[in-house]
C-alpha cells in the first residue's frame, strides 16, 4: 500500500483476492436474495490479516476518530481488532490497547466477560459488517457499563441497506440508537464502480443496481 489514501482500493482488492466479496445468488440472514455476499472469515492467513489491519488503521486515521483503545467483539472482531492494533503500532507509532469479550463469562482464572486490556477511556468498536446490529448493541452496553466511552464503530463494509423502519440504513439506525458515529472502509457504492470498470464483474452490475434500488436506503 503506497499511502493511506489507497486504503479503500487496497481493501477491495484484498476482498476479491481472498474471495471475501463474492458475486452470484445468496440468501442473507434477513431472508433477502442478494447478488453479492461478504464474509471476513476468508481473511485467514498472516498476509491477509496484516493487510486488512492496515486498511482499518488508515481508515480510522483518515476519519479522524478520537479513540484510545480498540474493542473486538467475539468472534470475528477478535482477529480484526488485533490486526488493527498491530498496524497502528507499525504504521503510526500508536501502541493502542485492545480488549475482547467472551460469548460466555469465564468463572475462573481471569474471570469475567472480557479479556485483554481494561475497558477505559474512548473505545473504538471493530467489526466486519453490519447485519442485525445485535452484537454491536451488546458491545456498546458492555463498554458503557464498564464506565468507558464508545468512540464509534468501524466496519469493513456497510451494505447501505434499509434498516428495520425501511427509511434509514441499518448503519444510520445503529448510529442513532446507540448514539455513536458509524464508519466503514467501503460502502456498496464503492464497489459499484468496480463492477463497471472490471470486465470479469460487469455481468453482475445490473443485478447489484436492481438490488440496491429495492433495498438500498
Amino acid at each position: 500500500m503506497n499511502s493511506s489514501a489507497d486504503y479503500q482500493r487496497e481493501f477491495l482488492q484484498l476482498a476479491l483476492e481472498y474471495e471475501c466479496l463474492k458475486f452470484g445468488d445468496f440468501t442473507l440472514k434477513s431472508g433477502r436474495q442478494s447478488p453479492y455476499f461478504f464474509s471476513a472469515g476468508a481473511l485467514n492467513d498472516g498476509t491477509a490479516l496484516s493487510r486488512v489491519g492496515a486498511c482499518y488503521a488508515h481508515a480510522a486515521i483518515a476519519a479522524e476518530i478520537d479513540f484510545g483503545m480498540l474493542f473486538g467483539p467475539a468472534y470475528k472482531g477478535i482477529p480484526l481488532a488485533s490486526a488493527m492494533a498491530c498496524a497502528l503500532h507499525q504504521l503510526y507509532d500508536r501502541p493502542t490497547p485492545v480488549a475482547f469479550d467472551r460469548k460466555e463469562a469465564k468463572m475462573h482464572g481471569d474471570a469475567g466477560h472480557t479479556f485483554g486490556a481494561p475497558l477505559e477511556g474512548r473505545v473504538l468498536l471493530i467489526d466486519d459488517v453490519i447485519s442485525s446490529g445485535m452484537t454491536v448493541r451488546a458491545s456498546v452496553d458492555l463498554i458503557r457499563d464498564s464506565g468507558a466511552t464508545v468512540a464509534g464503530l468501524l466496519v469493513l463494509l456497510d451494505r447501505g441497506e434499509q434498516g428495520q423502519d425501511g427509511g434509514q440504513s441499518a448503519a444510520q439506525e445503529l448510529a442513532e440508537q446507540c448514539d455513536m458515529p458509524v464508519h466503514a472502509i467501503v460502502r456498496a457504492q464503492d464497489f459499484r464502480r468496480l463492477l463497471q470498470d472490471a470486465p470479469q464483474y460487469q455481468q453482475f452490475h445490473g443485478q447489484v443496481e436492481t438490488y440496491l434500488e429495492r433495498y438500498g436506503a
